[in-house]
């Protein structure tokens, strides 16, 4: 019997460089709230779901949370993000993969943390329409990475099993939620984590961005 393998994107760091416009739009929404914090804490949470990050931001620099907090800083973050548009950019090879997995008739989707309100500038800068391409995004389930609901979601879109599909993504987030919904997971350093620490948070292969990961697809069970 044959097993239909599939690959689950994360989006941004993975697909997209907008890792550090995320955050230094998340900085300039905590300091839009008094929150002085230095980058380097931010980039560390980066890859997480929006309220679970901010939550924990405040819970450690002893600032008061509350649900409004939470809300208007997301906004902040979303507009700061936004002006910021015009940089993203797709990261080498992020094209040429998703293309050559189409034209070998294997199947993909985008499974990311970020709000369509976000996304949005990162889809149109891959040239992909989230109304052909199958696109979860936070507001479509009820949690985020590291919980697994993401690309449980995007593998039912797809019709395969998650045991089959490989999870691909750049943070520690990624491989963990990965790891929670028995998929296997696909590091890429271009978001900043180093190789061991997503080796230790499950991923099993680690490529530098998509060109490699490309030229390392039959690695992964990419079947061409």
């Amino acid at each position: 019997m044959r097993i239909e393998a599939a690959f689950l994107f994360d989006l941004d760091g993975t697909l997209v460089d907008s890792v550090y416009q995320h955050v230094m739009a998340w900085q300039e929404a905590l300091e839009g709230e008094g929150v002085d914090l230095s980058v380097w804490r931010i980039h560390r949470k980066i890859g997480m779901s929006g309220g679970l990050f901010t939550n924990q931001l405040l819970r450690e620099t002893g600032v008061e949370i509350s649900e409004e907090r939470i809300d208007r800083m997301r906004h902040r973050h979303a507009a700061a993000y936004r002006r910021m548009a015009g940089k993203i950019r797709p990261l080498p090879g992020a094209r040429e993969l998703l293309a050559t997995l189409s034209d070998a008739g294997i199947k993909w989707a985008i499974a990311t943390s970020g709000r369509m309100e976000t996304a949005a500038q990162n889809l149109e800068a891959l040239g992909i329409d989230p109304q052909t391409v199958p696109v979860v995004t936070r507001d479509l389930v009820k949690y985020a990475k590291p919980d697994p609901d993401l690309f449980l979601a995007a593998a039912e879109r797809l019709g395969v099993r998650i045991e089959t599909a490989m999870v691909v993504g750049d943070s520690i987030w990624d491989m963990l939620a990965a790891q929670r919904c028995r998929a296997l997971g696909v590091g890429l350093l271009c978001g900043g984590y180093g190789a061991e620490e997503l080796e230790r948070a499950g991923a099993y292969r680690v490529y530098e961005d998509p060109a490699d990961m490309l030229r390392h697809l039959d690695e992964v069970g990419g079947r061409l």
